[in-house]
């Protein structure tokens, strides 16, 4: 290689490398995308607890904020099935808006609408703390099956498994503060007060989790596809079992010549 060969040579290099590490993000992307629903998911997370705290806001009545969240929650739902979509999310919404429906109308406090998510919050934020002290991180059980992964990055792929802790120690002290501004405010503010600030704390932490995720991850070596690995030993098998049948067919035909002989 002369020197002026050099140049073009490291220029391809850098290229493949940079197309590779812009097909490693697109792909980090496309499965954060799918794994916490998207723009849609979101709006399907605030929706119903917009429309109870803004109905709550105008009339202070607690019996029509509730069955206004609970009917859009279900007509997301609806939505979702006529066009067979994938419904966790809106299902996870209405179970959400139905227990805080359930809390508020057994306790009579519109406040108590937002206790079980407030709750649900702190248990998860302490789950991916938890998880990751325990060397499971919890971000790796939720996304491993949509890299199609499963539990390969736990004992074959340790950079991943160090990017998986760091994200799910990151959703874990972010769903920490927030809870520690909310639930200061359950006791201290009224429910309007509460329920606005609870809106606007829906989407920045979420969005700024997800961000931190897909850094750590796109970063972190490639996925190990273990279901490429099964199809692929599979298909081995089947090869090496038509091979066997095809060398014992090819030495029973001259036996058989033989024996005619």
């Amino acid at each position: 290689m002369t020197s002026l060969d050099k140049p073009a040579a490291s220029t391809a290099s850098t290229a493949a490398s940079e197309s590779q590490d812009a097909e490693a993000k697109a792909v980090t992307e496309a499965a954060l995308f799918e794994a916490f629903g998207g723009l849609r998911g979101m709006v399907e997370t605030v929706l119903p607890g917009l429309l109870f705290v803004t109905i709550f806001t105008i009339n202070k009545n607690l019996h029509t904020s509730a069955i206004a969240a609970v009917a859009v929650s279900l007509v997301l739902l609806v939505v979702r099935l006529a066009r067979r979509d994938t419904v966790k999310h809106a299902f996870s919404g209405v179970f959400g808006v139905a227990f805080g429906v359930l809390f508020a109308m057994m306790t009579g406090n519109a406040k108590d609408f937002y206790l079980p998510g407030m709750i649900y919050t702190l248990g998860l934020a302490l789950a991916y703390l938890i998880s990751t002290l325990a060397g499971m991180p919890l971000m790796g059980l939720i996304l491993g099956p949509v890299f199609k992964e499963n539990l390969s990055w736990r004992t074959r792929n340790p950079g991943r498994k160090k990017a998986y802790a760091k994200a799910s120690w990151a959703w874990g002290l972010i769903l920490l503060a927030k809870c520690a501004i909310l639930f200061p405010l359950y006791w201290w503010a009224d429910t309007t007060s509460l329920g606005w600030i609870l809106i606007s704390l829906k989407i920045p932490p979420f969005l700024l989790a997800v961000y931190l995720t897909w850094v750590f991850l796109a970063k972190a070596p490639a996925p190990i596809d273990v279901f490429a690995e099964m199809e692929a030993e599979e298909q081995a098998e089947k090869e090496r079992k038509a091979a066997a049948a095809a060398q014992s067919t090819g030495e029973q035909q001259p036996a058989r010549h033989r024996r005619e002989a």
